[in-house]
């Protein structure tokens, strides 16, 4: 009976595409900053509570270089799950379903946030 069973369409059937990339990035972006985000944020709040002595700690780990390499890959989260989501909200609508305009977005979206990321961080680096 069980060798009968119909199988779900799966990779042989459905080719990749770029929105299957931006799908992906927007789960990985979403779950990163709520785990990684999430952490750095009770951290930050901890030493702000605990006094200037762990806060300078964390300030200094913050900007060392792997703590940039942690905020720039929580700033590229955030820019890249809101990219995502604005796409979403206009397919959400009704618009933005022709093959061409769904791949152009599709492409898009994660070029801009990387972007809007590099822009973000060169605005608070010339600070």
């Amino acid at each position: 009976m069980a060798n009968n069973r119909p199988l779900s369409p799966h990779l042989q059937i459905w080719k990749w595409g770029p929105h299957m990339l931006v799908s992906i990035l927007h789960r990985i972006s979403g779950d990163g900053m709520a785990l990684v985000g999430l952490f750095v944020l009770v951290w930050w709040l901890g030493a702000l509570a605990s006094g200037p002595d762990y806060y300078e700690t964390f300030a200094g780990l913050m900007t060392s270089v792997p703590g940039y390499v942690v905020l720039v890959g929580l700033s590229w989260a955030f820019f890249t799950h809101l990219m995502s989501g604005l796409r979403h909200f206009v397919l959400d609508i009704g618009a933005g379903y022709e093959l061409n305009a769904n791949k152009f977005w599709s492409i898009a979206s994660p070029l801009i946030a990387i972007l809007l990321t590099a822009g973000f961080w060169a605005l608070i680096l010339n600070k």
